[in-house]
């Protein structure tokens, strides 16, 4: 899958609260290099969500970036995202796959199991996200994982493996060395004071990575 290597931010209705806050944010977070972005808005205000996310994909496609959706298969449909994020609860990777097409990239939240994580893959997932790795703010209910999960993770599939949870510049570079494609932030990206240097800086966390 192209463009699986590198930063995965995640917006943040909080941080991100109104449609001039969001876009500037997300572009600065391109600028610095972040390969794809989860949209995340658990509101039900579905014409600002349809709005934002329709605003996000082309904001995303002029810098190469993929917009994937969290949890909203809908939304993902209506606006022709380049995909779709699903957690264990959430609606099946098959009805995924039938709505939004072949093409559709469909990620699926493994927590700290690999199990699930083979349950998915079978179902059809493209990758899996594995986490939460530290305490975390937006999801502090998530169950822990341990950074060996990652490693036999690469291991046992051939799909991107993805980790979420706690993840800042300080402790990414474990997060990859265990075994990540990409590392999913919110807060230490987008709360950063400089979000295009933040951005930058976890990116060229994977150039030094690629060789291995």
């Amino acid at each position: 899958m192209h463009n699986f290597k590198g930063l995965y931010g995640i917006t943040d209705s909080r941080l991100q609260s109104d449609d001039q806050t969001m876009m500037k944010t997300v572009e600065l977070a391109l600028l610095g290099g972040m390969k794809v972005l989860q949209y995340r808005d658990k509101s039900h205000d579905k014409n600002k969500r349809i709005r934002q996310a329709e605003v996000l994909k082309v904001l995303c496609h002029s810098h190469q970036a993929l917009l994937i959706i969290n949890d909203d298969i809908e939304l993902a449909a209506e606006v022709e995202a380049d995909g779709v994020h699903l957690g264990q609860q959430d609606a099946s990777i098959t009805h995924a796959r039938r709505r939004l097409g072949e093409y559709a990239i469909l990620g699926i939240s493994a927590e700290n199991s690999l199990q699930q994580a083979h349950i998915a893959i079978d179902q059809g997932a493209d990758y899996i996200a594995f986490g939460r790795f530290f305490p975390s703010q937006t999801k502090p209910d998530a169950k822990p994982a341990t950074l060996s999960v990652l490693s036999a993770a690469q291991e046992a599939f051939n799909q991107p493996i993805v980790a979420i949870g706690g993840i800042t510049v300080d402790n990414a570079p474990d997060v990859i060395a265990a075994g990540a494609d990409m590392v999913a932030v919110v807060n230490n990206l987008f709360a950063a004071p400089d979000i295009q240097l933040r951005a930058r800086q976890f990116s060229q966390m994977f150039k030094a990575s690629y060789n291995r």
